[in-house]
């Protein structure tokens, strides 16, 4: 059982969402090319280092859930159910991404994103960074053995998978259309016969 952070770990991480909730509303307010860092770390009330401890850059501001996707991506590997099957574990968790991204409120800053070509890039080398980290964990997984090109295609797929149902017009339909295509080709990997799920400890 994991304890719950402390008083410490709490207080950084409402610093940490301040900071991000500030930024956004000044991205969409004034436009993100019109809003600096400095804008941001005076508006939070905080110094400009302190903004950086938290933030590797002014883009990583928009895209402040970004650790914690690729965190949930892997563990929908690392952390499924014993026997239960690669695929449908990854497509819950595209699913909930793809909520919390097409929620109420959320059209504003995808169109920020689309009309800016740093967050463009940012948004792109991020997608590229958690197919690696979901390639990795499939490719650990003694239970899956793919070999490493299987891994990386399968994971890239996914990740994809997110950005296509993102756009579309009916999310839960093209992840139907989407997500059997990637259970086709998961099982061209698999030698006849042999499960996917994850042995009981």
């Amino acid at each position: 059982m994991t304890a719950p952070p402390g008083r410490r770990e709490r207080k950084k991480a409402a610093t940490r969402q301040k900071i991000a909730d500030t930024a956004l509303r000044l991205f969409l307010e004034r436009g993100y090319e019109a809003v600096g860092i400095r804008d941001v770390a005076a508006e939070a009330d905080v110094a400009v280092t302190t903004l950086f401890s938290h933030f590797a850059s002014k883009e990583a501001l928009v895209f402040e859930r970004d650790d914690d996707f690729e965190q949930r991506l892997t563990r929908a590997v690392t952390g499924r159910a014993p026997d239960e099957p690669l695929i449908p574990a990854l497509r819950r968790e595209i699913e909930a991404l793809v909520r919390h991204c097409t929620a109420d409120g959320a059209a504003p800053v995808w169109r920020m994103i689309d009309e800016s070509p740093a967050l463009r890039e940012y948004e792109e080398s991020m997608r590229l960074r958690h197919a690696e980290s979901l390639a990795a964990a499939i490719a650990a997984d003694p239970e899956l053995s793919p070999t490493t090109t299987a891994s990386r295609t399968i994971a890239r797929f996914v990740i994809d998978a997110y950005s296509l149902a993102r756009e579309a017009a009916d999310p839960d339909a093209a992840l139907d259309e989407i997500f059997g295509m990637i259970e086709a080709a998961w099982a061209v990997t698999r030698p006849s016969g042999e499960p996917d799920g994850r042995a009981a400890l």
